[in-house]
């Protein structure tokens, strides 16, 4: 199935207004599985980024966009409609600047959260934002009380570039539900995800100007203006932690509230009980979208009894994974995102060699490939708890097996990251499963097969994984804050 090429959405959206760079500068957008360049986009300034932040920070003190749910609802069914209409459209720039592979972007890439955006304006509207919370004493005196929940402001969100619509609509979608308005600084190796969101709110809805604003730039310090500028009351962040370290850091001269989806390095454990064949099948799917997933299951920790049967069988998914070409319905697997990523991947699997780990398979560019960003489906065995390759985030399609001594040493070793994102657990006994799921420090989990991923689900980590919930009543209310009203009790009847 070929796709038909994307088209250009070179525009930044500030104040309501489809805009060049103030200075006119341009970045090209890059497909990352044919090293084509596919067009250019605004290369957004400093100004441009404080510009966009003095729009919205009008647009939320000025406007009734924070105070009408309703109004707040109807633009988000406008929005919703217009992501349906322009499905085909997102779905081929999806593919092409991020290298997902069809498959992907036709499911959790793109076509799951535009099918899932209504969520938002159902929630903007049936949401209690104030209610009684009964009366206590004080002093002797009766005294009544309200809870109120109100939009905090201005949100800075700062997107990564592996599931870039998705993430973008993620952050959008709960932002403009609960009140708040919003400065978007999508990657720069993938800036139409975002622009041509820009170009929808301009254009189809009744969004009013500096609610949505969307700054692509090749200009990290953009970023870096969104977190710190006094303005802005909210920034979130997914991406890499080092970098979420940074945006913290910056945040926190101005006290602002910060929320931040982070790095994994998660566990897939297989418990000794378990039809080995079957649950090793689709170990090779963790090598998805070149393995570039916060919550893909990179560890997997097999049974000492039985690890040399569990690393066969996982050489045998990895070698028969069919992966290249993104378009081909065949694959799963496309390219890294950029050249500078490929080239960190595979740093990554040479560091892997030296600590000592065995090489089962892969490890290096795929011959077949003459163009785009590929690596090899990389299988690791041997390799121990401490070591880098079973610590740091790769980011690519590589995965380390583990052994382990039995459930409590699964565990441990399991929790032995600074990561705690996501995770697997895959028993004969669903009871013994969730005895260890229970016991894995990490935001989501899934056992024997289950998968928690929708828009609905709160979804975020543990420790240096990150800070807040993304989704569902929890990832909405990250976007509000909390007010009590006193009043004077109301006296007795007959009093």
């Amino acid at each position: 199935m070929a796709l038909a090429p994307p088209r250009p959405e070179p525009s930044n959206l500030i104040d309501g207004k489809l805009v060049s760079a103030s200075n006119g500068a341009t970045f090209e957008n890059v497909d990352p599985a044919t090293e084509t360049v596919l067009g250019v986009t605004a290369d957004g300034t400093r100004e441009d980024a404080r510009n966009a932040i003095a729009a919205a920070r009008r647009a939320f003190d000025e406007t009734s966009w924070s105070t009408d749910a309703a109004f707040r609802a109807r633009c988000l069914r406008q929005l919703g409609d217009a992501l349906l209409a322009e499905k085909d459209a997102l779905r081929s720039i999806v593919v092409h600047e991020s290298g997902a592979p069809l498959l992907v972007a036709m499911s959790a890439a793109c076509d799951t959260p535009i099918g899932q955006f209504g969520y938002w304006a159902e929630l903007a509207e049936r949401y209690v934002y104030e209610q009684p919370m009964g009366e206590i004493q004080f002093m002797g005196q009766p005294q009544r009380r309200l809870l109120r929940r109100e939009a905090t402001g201005v949100v800075g969100a700062i997107t990564p570039w592996n599931f870039p619509l998705y993430l973008n609509l993620a952050k959008l979608g709960p932002a403009l539900a609960s009140g708040c308005t919003i400065v978007l600084k999508p990657a720069p190796d993938t800036p139409w995800s975002a622009t041509a969101l820009g170009r929808l709110v301009a254009e189809r809805t009744d969004i009013p100007p500096g609610v949505v604003n969307v700054v692509a730039s090749s200009d990290h310090g953009v970023g870096e203006i969104l977190a710190s500028d006094p303005r802005v009351d909210l920034v979130t962040f997914t991406g890499s932690t080092a970098t979420g370290r940074r945006v913290m850091e910056l945040a926190s001269a101005t006290l602002k509230k910060v929320f931040l989806e982070l790095g994994g390095k998660s566990a897939n454990v297989i418990l000794d009980d378990v039809d080995m064949a079957a649950a090793l099948g689709g170990v090779a799917m963790v090598c998805t979208h070149g393995g570039q997933g916060c919550a893909l299951t990179t560890r997997l920790l097999l049974p000492r009894s039985r690890y040399a049967e569990g690393v066969e069988l996982a050489k045998a998914a990895f070698e028969r994974w069919s992966y290249g070409d993104p378009q081909a319905m065949q694959n799963l697997q496309g390219p890294q995102v950029s050249r500078r990523q490929q080239e960190r991947v595979l740093a990554y699997i040479e560091k892997g060699r030296r600590e000592g780990a065995r090489l089962v398979t892969g490890g290096g560019i795929p011959k077949q490939l003459a163009k785009g960003f590929y690596v090899e489906p990389t299988l690791f065995a041997d390799v121990e708890p401490d070591m880098a390759i079973a610590q740091e985030e790769i980011f690519g399609p590589v995965l380390v097996a583990i052994p382990f001594d039995d459930d409590d040493d699964a565990v441990r070793i399991a929790n032995r990251s600074i990561y705690g994102l996501s995770g697997a657990v895959t028993s004969a006994s669903e009871e013994r499963a969730l005895a260890v799921a229970r016991r894995i420090r990490s935001g989501t989990l899934g056992v024997n097969g289950g998968m928690w991923f929708d828009v609905d689900t709160p979804f975020g980590g543990y420790k240096q994984s990150g800070l807040g919930r993304e989704n569902g009543l929890q990832g909405f209310e990250e976007y509000l804050e909390t007010k009590v009203i006193a009043l004077p009790g109301k006296p007795a009847a007959g009093a």
